[in-house]
């Protein structure tokens, strides 16, 4: 108990209003400058729904749609990343940032850094392929898989990418079925289309 604390607490005086924002605030902030913030979340409110990221100093390494479980994904990166996690919404801000202007169609390039940590072998690989389709263009599953190094596994590389833990920043909405079908989409098919008309690679639909 802090001194000042203390004496209002003998004198009879109420303490003031605790900023609890701000007090959250400073305890990542100390966090992270003593080195033990390795990963910090928010949420953004998108078109998409609410958003929740998760960052690491690598990187971004986890983004969620609404509907997933906040504490099995906090959880997973306790497991996988490290345990040293907190809600810091300002040190997701540059993604957040960088990901509103893409929904406001200003930005086509999300320029964000990407911790691959939860990733290994050919899904990695599947993935890295699929963060070099640019915007407004498409690929295939078996592009993908292709690049990938492994030509005949579509039907992995269609699970690799239903698997993809940062959706819309890594754009597994840009590969489609070789007859030009959309296929499937962990998000949800209309958010597939949504992402796809905002890139006019569709004709642009209302938000799901």
């Amino acid at each position: 108990m802090s001194d000042d604390l203390e004496r209002r607490l003998r004198s009879g005086s109420r303490p003031a209003k605790l900023d609890l924002p701000r007090l959250r605030a400073e305890v990542a902030r100390r966090a992270a400058d003593e080195g033990l913030l390795d990963v910090a979340y928010g949420t953004l409110d998108s078109p998409l729904g609410r958003l929740t990221l998760f960052v690491t100093p690598r990187g971004l390494v986890r983004l969620s749609y609404p509907g997933e479980p906040i504490e099995e994904q906090l959880d997973e990166l306790a497991a996988t990343v490290s345990p040293r996690l907190m809600a810091a919404p300002e040190r997701t801000d540059a993604a957040r940032r960088q990901l509103d202007e893409y929904f406001a169609g200003e930005r086509h390039d999300l320029e964000v850094p990407i911790d691959w940590r939860l990733l290994h072998g050919f899904r990695e690989q599947v993935l890295r392929a699929t963060a070099r389709i640019p915007f407004g263009q498409v690929s295939t599953y078996r592009e993908i898989a292709t690049e990938a190094g492994s030509p005949n596994a579509y039907r992995a590389a269609g699970n690799a990418l239903g698997s993809n833990p940062v959706p819309i920043v890594v754009p597994c909405h840009r590969v489609l079925h070789a007859g030009g079908g959309l296929g499937g989409y962990t998000g949800g098919l209309d958010r597939k289309r949504f992402l796809l008309g905002i890139e006019g690679v569709l004709p642009p639909s209302s938000a799901p």
